[in-house]
């Protein structure tokens, strides 16, 4: 498969030029995509000449054409959306190739409601009916995506983003304007997008009258959005992450932030609560996942002896040997201590050994020259005004 892609440094080129490198690399080993392979990636930008997008529409098997223009000085400069175009097909038709060709065109083509007399939006429009001419034309197939807002890695703050505008000011400290927090967008996560261009690719696009689908859509106040991102920027301290639920906006928004951050901005201290004993890390919580923190033993130190009401755990040593002793609270029917249960782990053999309410427990370190580190898992967040744990001698 030989594709052409053109606008190839833009917002969306980039994430597809990405994608379409590890399959071609053998990266990317999904299954449905071998079909691709053998795969040859022409990659069309503004440093590129005339003679190259000749020669590549003389071979190419699929165009995605992406070039555009977004924000110029002058708005007479959009009409090279339908020029830029219209060089490509050109190109095509002189090589009698009648290989798809793939259109990202916008909502603002339809003209309506607050686009109406958008000179981008007429740009567009223009562009569409240049390309299905085309097709009816040379019998080739035509995709038209009309897409709304996009957001992802790599989009360019301060141009025609919001959401890339209060990721990149909020991930640097930087002030923002939120004008109207009520104003509500359709927003569309450019790897979904990305997944309904190879799915176009693999000739399985779907179509919703004359035009494909470009994916699953957020519709997301701004307000909510400065929020979400808000808390992503004090969950540092407050060690809460957010929803990250497989295909939630919030997982979405969260990994475009992340891509904001600063390279050299990528770590931050916790709190450590040390005592003779050792030390213990909170590391993150959750708000319906309960919280995972780092254990750190003294040699031939104790810890635990208590028990929980409904609180429950996974203690799972990752260096060091460790005796974990559990027994349930009370007395048995003769009126004797319930035994005692003990596990002997180590680092070296990962265990799992589950912490279960009404059941006293402790953790002894049983060298007397290494520290014990053990991986915690609790099913709630730590509350110092309900603890829900009570000493008890196991």
């Amino acid at each position: 498969m030989r594709v052409l892609v053109t606008g190839a440094d833009g917002f969306v080129g980039k994430n597809l030029c990405a994608a379409l490198e590890c399959i071609r690399d053998g990266k990317d080993r999904r299954s449905h995509l071998q079909r691709l392979l053998p795969l040859e990636l022409y990659r069309y930008d503004c440093r590129s000449s005339p003679d190259e997008l000749a020669r590549w529409c003389r071979t190419c098997d699929f165009v995605f054409h992406l070039a555009g223009v977004n924000r110029p000085k002058d708005p007479a400069e959009f009409d090279g959306n339908a020029q830029g175009l219209e060089e490509v097909l050109s190109c095509l038709r002189a090589a009698g190739n009648r290989c798809p060709v793939m259109l990202a065109s916008s909502v603002q083509a339809t003209l309506e409601g607050r686009y109406a007399g958008s000179a981008y939006g007429e740009s567009k429009l223009a562009a569409e009916r240049l390309l299905r001419a085309h097709g009816e034309a040379c019998g080739s197939r035509v995709l038209v995506y009309r897409l709304p807002n996009l957001y992802g890695k790599w989009c360019r703050p301060n141009y025609n983003s919001v959401v890339a505008t209060f990721c990149d000011a909020i991930a640097h400290g930087r002030p923002y304007v939120v004008n109207d927090p009520s104003t509500e967008l359709e927003l569309l996560y450019i790897d979904d997008l990305v997944e309904e261009l190879l799915r176009a690719l693999l000739g399985q696009e779907r179509r919703e009258g004359a035009f494909c689908v470009a994916g699953p859509t957020d519709r997301v106040t701004l307000g909510k959005v400065a929020e979400l991102l808000e808390g992503f920027r004090v969950a540092r301290t407050s060690l809460l992450v957010p929803d990250v639920s497989a295909g939630s906006f919030s997982s979405k928004l969260l990994s475009t932030y992340q891509s904001c951050l600063d390279p050299h901005d990528l770590s931050y201290a916790l709190d450590a609560k040390a005592d003779a004993r050792g030390s213990f890390v909170e590391v993150l919580k959750t708000p319906d996942r309960g919280q995972v923190s780092v254990n750190v033993s003294a040699p031939g130190a104790t810890k635990g002896q208590h028990w929980h009401h409904s609180k429950w755990e996974k203690f799972l040593v990752v260096s060091g040997e460790a005796l974990i002793r559990v027994r349930r609270l009370g007395r048995d029917a003769a009126g004797e201590p319930h035994p005692v249960v003990e596990y002997h782990v180590r680092g070296d053999e990962p265990t799992v050994v589950e912490m279960v309410p009404g059941h006293v427990h402790s953790i002894e370190n049983l060298s007397d020259e290494h520290e014990l580190v053990t991986l915690m898992w609790a099913s709630e967040c730590f509350d110092p005004d309900h603890p829900d744990t009570f000493f008890e001698e196991i």
